[in-house]
């Protein structure tokens, strides 16, 4: 780059720290363009190297060029010159904008930054590529929303079609009844499936805030109390101390009511046990355990199979046969990873099943 800093008074005067900026950015791997402002509209200086990987265009063409002209599209002409507008003024952009390439249009995230020395006015555009990310979340989006819409309805189909199958069907023997039971269940399951990925979409997408917290004990029990009116013959305890906060917000129900859903799911009695308790630090606790609350949620059935546990808990690669049987474990990972928490895995001592714990920070 061209402009140099100014004298920081620390004996390396203009020179040595021009050469040290220079440096920086010609490695950064934004694309980063200095230009001067001539009557208000940018003309290039100099351009780093991953100006010309990024966009295309050698430095020694657009070298004295108006910037607008190389990198804006026609349509955008108003947009770009209302942020040249405010560069002028001294003021720093930020925006994603769609910006002209060699090779296309392709999305960035755009930083005006002007600076004014002896030499008069001018400013680095410095663009970060959001291109392959911008266009994974519109496909995620359209995939979620398809897949979820497609997988509910779907399986809506399926539970109702058997259903009235079973009823018409005059004394169906016990293989009949077992195949329609079956089918039953995994339309069901479909469904759980929707209403999971659809859970894990509200958590992708809703940025978190850091001052949040939410009350872990009323959490706790509203999650006891939908299970007890929903599997009746489930026995759910909650031993969680009224006025305990963590750093969270509401939707860290999901994870909560994942972990409870899981426990009775899976476990082949008619009368399972679930226990949702908080540890509480004793007098004599470090100020690490002070700090960090550990939510319990443990049951007395199967252990959670060891593949299942080791993708989420380890980062076991993702495989087409090595992925988790369902949402439930990776909705409650998500979750937890959103609130800079911890999900482990663990027996229970006094059920004799799993013992699931979340590790968040107190408030």
């Amino acid at each position: 780059m061209s402009r140099e800093g100014p004298d920081d008074g620390d004996g390396d005067g203009d020179e040595g720290r021009g050469d040290r900026y220079r440096h920086l950015i010609e490695h950064v791997q934004d694309a980063v363009v200095e230009f001067d402002l001539v009557d208000g509209e940018p003309i290039v200086s100099s351009v780093n190297r991953s100006f010309v990987d990024v966009f295309g265009y050698d430095a020694d063409e657009i070298r004295g060029e108006p910037l607008n002209e190389w990198v804006v599209p026609e349509w955008k002409l108003e947009e770009a010159r209302a942020l040249d507008a405010n560069t002028s003024s001294g003021e720093v952009n930020y925006r994603e904008v769609t910006r002209e390439t060699a090779a296309g249009l392709r999305e960035f995230l755009y930083r005006g930054i002007p600076y004014e020395d002896g030499a008069g006015s001018g400013g680095f555009a410095v663009y970060t590529d959001l291109t392959e990310i911008s266009r994974n979340e519109r496909r995620l989006k359209v995939l979620n929303r398809i897949l979820r819409h497609n997988l509910r309805n779907n399986a809506n189909v399926v539970a109702g079609h058997t259903t009235r199958l079973l009823a018409e069907l005059d004394g169906p023997d016990a293989e009949t009844t077992e195949s329609a039971a079956t089918v039953e269940r995994a339309a069901h399951e479909l469904e759980r499936l929707a209403e999971e990925a659809g859970h894990i979409h509200r958590i992708l997408r809703r940025p978190t805030d850091e001052d949040a917290d939410v009350d872990i004990a009323s959490l706790a029990r509203a999650v006891a109390d939908d299970y007890r009116t929903r599997s009746p013959g489930a026995a759910i305890e909650v031993a969680v101390a009224e006025g305990e906060t963590v750093r969270a917000d509401d939707r860290l129900r999901y994870a909560i009511d994942s972990l409870v859903d899981n426990a009775i799911e899976h476990n082949p009695s008619a009368s399972p046990r679930v226990r949702i308790r908080l540890n509480e630090p004793d007098d004599g606790a470090d100020a690490t355990a002070a700090e960090w609350a550990v939510l319990h949620v443990e049951d007395d059935g199967p252990r959670i199979p060891p593949n299942e546990r080791d993708v989420i808990r380890d980062g076991e690669a993702i495989t087409p046969t090595h992925h988790g049987s369902g949402l439930g474990l990776w909705l409650t990972e998500l979750t937890v990873e959103a609130f800079g928490g911890e999900l482990a895995f663990d027996a229970s001592d006094d059920l004799g099943g799993n013992d699931v714990s979340i590790r968040l920070r107190r408030r």
